[in-house]
């Protein structure tokens, strides 16, 4: 963990690299102390139908939820959401401009005896 999901309006793709976003995120959570890069995922899924607001066309969205176990501090959560909504901020500056584009992040945490997991990436990245 963590695992991090962009849902985002499909006119975003025009005009933004969103492989890239999900590295910078990526690059975030891993500069992050409490987290383990073997662990993280970031995934964009783009949402082909969709409805924002007052339905104009240029309204967009992009709507993140990070989830990680449960037991971090408030501080380790808040400074892990300041650093994904600082980083988002900055790739969607150009829409952050306009009066036509909504930006959330929710931190979710997984309460124990509720996820199950398996990982062969950690001792890969553990080596040396």
């Amino acid at each position: 963990m963590p695992h991090l999901v962009v849902q985002y309006s499909a006119n975003l793709e025009a005009e933004f690299d969103l492989t890239d976003l999900c590295r910078r995120l990526c690059d975030a959570l891993a500069a992050q102390p409490a987290f383990e890069r073997g662990g993280i995922r970031v995934r964009a899924v783009r949402c082909d139908h969709f409805a924002v607001a007052d339905h104009a066309p240029e309204n967009a969205f992009a709507d993140m939820v990070l989830r990680i176990a449960a037991g971090r501090s408030a501080e380790v959560k808040s400074a892990a959401g300041e650093a994904i909504f600082g980083v988002a901020e900055d790739f969607f500056a150009p829409r952050m401009k306009t009066p036509h584009f909504a930006l959330s992040l929710e931190i979710r945490e997984i309460q124990p005896g509720t996820s199950w997991k398996k990982n062969t990436i950690h001792p890969r990245l553990k080596v040396g």
